[in-house]
């Protein structure tokens, strides 16, 4: 038989960040009781609110399979007498098993027979076995810092008020957490805050929607977002909704209610993005654009209540909103009374990594990389000193120490009202690009290189002190500098080499780190590895990224290039061939040793085959000049595929490793030839192709 299960945990506030990865793991750790239990299940759901965490599954078995044990005794013929008695061996296995001679059964073995007891184990009831999978599973949560409180031992991300555990239509009774289990959960604590009693696991949802809760919180999130929409389209704006806010604000109310507030216009004078990150981070509120992008003196904020006197909670929320839009005022207009050039003094105070020295320090060696990438970027050298020596002054200022996601940007505006070059000001903000895996790059020269040089520099400098990332323990962020790294550089056409970046780096560290054959390499494997998950991540397989990092791994751009081009060439029937064969001819050449690919002997080509792949490499090379000298790496491979009837035919025809030298090493030096060819733009035998 099977019955629904539903677990419910009531209890104070959870913390926002804590509510739904606090269900995802209690989900995941009962069903991997369940499932180590051996005990059957239909669809699990999972809920969450800022009160409750809850699981409810359909078709729970009700009770664990039986369990066959086979013992196996003595063999048949050792079991019994010539008169046909059990032998000593035999009546000891059966009084082992606490069982008579009668009970045991034979069993017919490739080895002979032998003399076996069978016990069947009843499975346990599963009402039975719940309270303990259900401790297991909330002993295993990741709580950073657990609770108590009352007198009891128990611990808990808050405290504990009640708990439900339904088993079909019955209360399965025992204490969890220090409170007695039952069948009685809560509503919304102002709208409904008596008990409700659940009948049946299948009605949990709909009787809290009715006590003025959404239990799920996909659900709850959903019309978070469909409320805010349709506020913010009456009043013509768009709501700014970034994804982790919504799961924010869905993780503190039970009852969503939008409502529309405003602050006064006057603040529209600080830069929008200080004004949007103060409304998100300290208020937990919806900004608002108009149709064309400019912010509007208007917010949203969502309420966990629907209020009799709703203009009092809008004035509220603007009360709050003010005196938090002042504060950001205040400090923009503090920082702007001293220039940012002032404060580079100020930045040798600040240590950037204890061995790797101060701010100041840092800035220093990301001007000496600048100019090293002046010639290559065609940047303006002295544009190039200045973003350097600016770089990090906004770290110094009031604003950027209330809301540190706005560093670089906040460089951007007081460069500007300081009279900085645009070209500079625009660089001060374009150093962080990328901030995350999808982010838009760098739109100017010097942005991309003020990016690459202070990457480089975090990533060397760290990897030199020995403490790069190891496991999922990543403190300087080094994973997402390389990945920013290798897509800045896959980027640009630029002619910028990674083991001369690296080289050049370690450099800059003057008097600090030594020129490391070692760290160059180890540095320069890390990138290179975050750029085959980019790739990975983009559906481009890991044999294509290594047969292309075997022709080119220090020139990005062309890097890319190459496994774009392999990536439409391996579509082709040929490449299959190609790579098969090309797999063959390196075999042979391994064993034949040093070759000179240039010294064919037309007169020693005996076969049609051979003569014919001759001929054929002979015009190839001739065709791929060209395409080389422009990049065009999808026309070679293109044309490559052409390749592959002669080569055929040849591996078909013609014996290589003939007794003749001369003739064999003939042949030898034209595969030589039709190696080169192959493995111009890839090394097309590192392919895994069917």
């Amino acid at each position: 038989m099977v019955n629904d299960f539903l677990f419910e945990l009531g209890c104070e506030e959870l913390p926002s960040g804590a509510v739904w990865p606090l269900t995802e793991a209690l989900t995941a750790n009962l069903l991997a009781a369940l499932d180590k239990a051996q005990i059957n299940y239909g669809i699990t759901h999972s809920f969450a609110t800022p009160r409750r965490l809850a699981i409810r599954i359909t078709e729970l078995q009700d009770e664990q399979p039986s369990q066959t044990v086979s013992r196996r005794g003595p063999a048949v013929a050792a079991a019994y007498d010539a008169n046909g008695q059990p032998t000593p061996a035999l009546l000891g296995f059966a009084k082992s098993c606490g069982v008579g001679v009668d009970a045991l059964s034979v069993s017919k073995t490739d080895k002979g027979e032998w003399l076996v007891y069978e016990s069947v184990t009843q499975g346990a009831k599963t009402r039975n076995l719940l309270p303990e999978l259900i401790t297991q599973a909330l002993a295993s949560l990741p709580i950073a810092k657990p609770m108590r409180w009352g007198d009891g031992d128990a611990e808990f991300a808050r405290p504990v008020h009640w708990a439900v555990l339904l088993y079909g239509n019955e209360v399965i009774a025992t204490t969890i957490l220090g409170v007695q289990t039952a069948r009685v959960t809560y509503g919304h604590r102002f709208h409904h805050p008596q008990a409700i009693e659940i009948p049946a696991p299948s009605h949990y949802e709909s009787l809290l929607q009715e006590a003025y809760v959404i239990a799920d919180f996909a659900s709850r999130r959903k019309e978070i977002v469909k409320q805010v929409e349709q506020l913010a389209e009456r009043h013509n704006a768009n709501a700014i909704m970034p994804e982790n806010l919504l799961d924010e604000v869905t993780s503190i109310v039970e009852w969503p209610q939008a409502l529309l507030a405003n602050f006064e216009k006057e603040f529209l004078s600080v830069p929008s993005e200080a004004l949007i990150a103060s409304m998100q981070s300290h208020q937990k509120c919806f900004a608002l654009r108009d149709k064309s992008g400019q912010l509007l003196p208007h917010f949203i904020t969502v309420a966990n209540i629907t209020s009799l006197e709703p203009k009092q909670v809008v004035s509220g929320n603007e009360k709050v909103m003010r005196a938090r839009l002042s504060d950001a005022a205040f400090f923009f207009h503090q920082d702007k009374k001293e220039p940012l050039s002032q404060r580079i003094s100020t930045t040798e105070k600040v240590v950037f990594q204890a061995k790797l020295g101060s701010l100041r320090d840092k800035t220093k060696r990301i001007e000496k990389l600048m100019i090293s990438l002046t010639p290559s970027l065609a940047l303006d050298k002295q544009q190039a000193i200045r973003a350097a020596q600016l770089s990090k002054c906004d770290l110094m200022t009031g604003m950027v120490g209330e809301f540190p996601e706005l560093q670089g940007l906040m460089g951007y505006y007081y460069a500007c009202h300081d009279g900085e070059a645009k070209e500079v000001a625009i660089a001060l903000n374009e150093q962080y690009m990328p901030r995350f895996a999808a982010d838009e790059l760098p739109s100017t020269p010097l942005g991309l290189a003020m990016s690459l040089a202070d990457r480089l520099d975090s990533l060397v400098g760290i990897f030199a002190i020995g403490q790069k990332p190891s496991g999922v323990k990543d403190p300087f962020k080094l994973r997402r500098h390389a990945l920013a790294i290798a897509r800045l550089l896959i980027s640009t056409p630029a002619r910028l080499d990674l083991s001369a970046l690296i080289t050049e780096t370690i450099h800059s560290y003057t008097n600090t780190l030594s020129i490391n054959e070692d760290l160059i390499e180890e540095v320069q494997s890390f990138i290179l590895e975050r750029m085959q998950s980019y790739y990975h991540s983009q559906n481009i397989s890991i044999d294509l990224f290594h047969a292309v990092r075997a022709r080119q791994e220090n020139w990005l751009y062309d890097f890319n290039k190459r496994i774009l081009a392999l990536s439409a060439f391996v579509l082709l029937p040929e490449a299959t061939v190609l790579s098969a064969a090309c797999k063959r001819v390196n075999n042979l050449l391994q064993q034949a040793g040093q070759l000179n690919a240039a010294v064919i002997d037309e007169n020693l080509l005996e076969e049609g085959a051979e003569k014919s792949l001759f001929a054929h490499l002979c015009a190839m090379e001739k065709t791929v000049e060209p395409l080389y000298a422009a990049a065009d790496y999808q026309t070679i491979l293109t044309q490559l595929a052409s390749l592959r009837e002669p080569v055929d035919a040849f591996f078909e025809h013609v014996m290589v490793m003939v007794d003749d030298e001369t003739i064999r090493k003939n042949r030898l030096q034209l595969l030589t030839r039709l190696q080169a060819l192959l493995q111009g733009v890839a090394d097309i035998s590192l392919l895994q192709l069917n």
